[in-house]
């Protein structure tokens, strides 16, 4: 009889071993904790996988996630995805597509800081389906052919603009050689110093619109850009209801923008009503050497969001929504300008220098 206690009691402490293990991949965590000095406290993470039913509890196979954090005392939140990615919160809400195809199991840290630069941390494992969905290519341009760009695809857009497109730039664009030619395999958008119809400074600007417009895509861009105090290389796109409903309300996606005076600086920003010119919703990263490497700039845009990549280093996450003007097609827009509102000041001593584009291609 001793030795079926024994063993009763040893299966109890079995049991409650495995339930304190299984306590921590909850979706809710709480870290409560004595307040000390203002320090965060109380931290809790809510992950709201989309779709999830009795049936699905892995979700709909979108691989998309909202989760809340909350923590008194807290003023900002880092949180890893458990992907390789991250992203920082001052409001605690934050969402995230995970890619990676079938069901798998993510575990996802917090970090909750307070003002005094304190923080606390927490984690949560989630299991996240992600439905196979294979991409097809449905537009490249690689620049094949030696010359000017490949007129089935793009037209130029010349001169310099109403008020120098709207940004104070210096440029005058044209559609020479001197200043946008295809060689090698390469597009090269060159920017020179001279005085050309009244300007200082001379470009090129080409688009594809009404020759190439789309909605929803993986956009991906290979590119070297130039370099020198007041270069604004600048790879976008623009709402192809421009002419019609104006801008901001056609909606603008720049996928990659740099300015020469913040060298290595990567720009990913979203223009619409509300949110705009120097307001735009925006954020940036450090990508070393962009000037004298090639990097791809990777743009992923659906109904749910926007996220903006260099060499698959997250730029900035946008979610989409139907009260956002990114919703409908959108054309493409290359261009090098000089100086202006986001350009600043111009070197000097700059001559010339060129935004190299190897391919652009566009995966649905």
């Amino acid at each position: 009889m001793k030795k079926i206690f024994k063993n009763i009691w040893r299966l109890g402490c079995l049991f409650s071993l495995l339930v304190a293990c299984s306590s921590s991949t909850d979706e809710n965590i709480d870290n409560s904790g004595e307040n000390q000095n203002g320090a965060p406290v109380d931290l809790t993470i809510t992950a709201s996988i989309s779709g999830v039913t009795t049936e699905s509890p892995e979700g709909d196979g979108s691989g998309l996630v909202n989760f809340t954090l909350s923590a008194t005392n807290a003023v900002s939140y880092k949180i890893t995805f458990g992907d390789n990615t991250e992203a920082t919160s001052t409001t605690g809400e934050v969402s995230h597509t995970y890619n990676e195809n079938g069901v798998n199991n993510y575990l996802v840290t917090v970090l909750a800081y307070g003002e005094n630069g304190s923080f606390i941390s927490e984690f949560v494992r989630i299991n996240v389906l992600v439905a196979e969905n294979v991409l097809s290519l449905v537009w490249a341009e690689e620049f094949e052919i030696d010359g000017k760009p490949n007129s089935g695809n793009w037209d130029y857009e010349i001169g310099r603009g109403n008020n120098g497109w709207g940004n104070n730039e210096a440029q005058y664009y044209t559609a020479r050689a001197s200043n946008i030619y295809v060689e090698n395999g390469v597009l090269k958008i060159t920017a020179k110093k001279e005085n050309y119809y009244g300007a200082a400074y001379t470009s090129a600007r080409i688009i594809t619109k009404g020759k190439f417009e789309f909605k929803y895509g993986i956009i991906e861009v290979r590119a070297k850009l130039p370099s020198g105090g007041g270069t604004w290389p600048a790879i976008w796109m623009l709402g192809a209801n421009f002419e019609a409903v104006g801008w901001p309300s056609c909606g603008e996606i720049d996928m990659m923008e740099h300015v020469g005076n913040d060298q290595n600086k990567i720009h990913g920003t979203l223009h619409y009503p509300g949110n705009s010119g120097g307001n735009g919703n925006t954020n940036s990263a450090i990508v070393p050497n962009v000037s004298s490497e090639f990097k791809v700039y990777k743009t992923i845009w659906n109904e749910n969001e926007i996220k903006f990549y260099t060499d698959d280093l997250l730029i900035h996450s946008f979610s989409n929504n139907s009260s956002v003007p990114f919703n409908h097609p959108f054309y493409m827009i290359l261009n090098v300008a000089m100086g202006g509102s986001f350009g600043g000041q111009i070197d000097s001593a700059f001559t010339e220098s060129s935004m190299e584009i190897d391919y652009i291609k566009v995966y649905q």
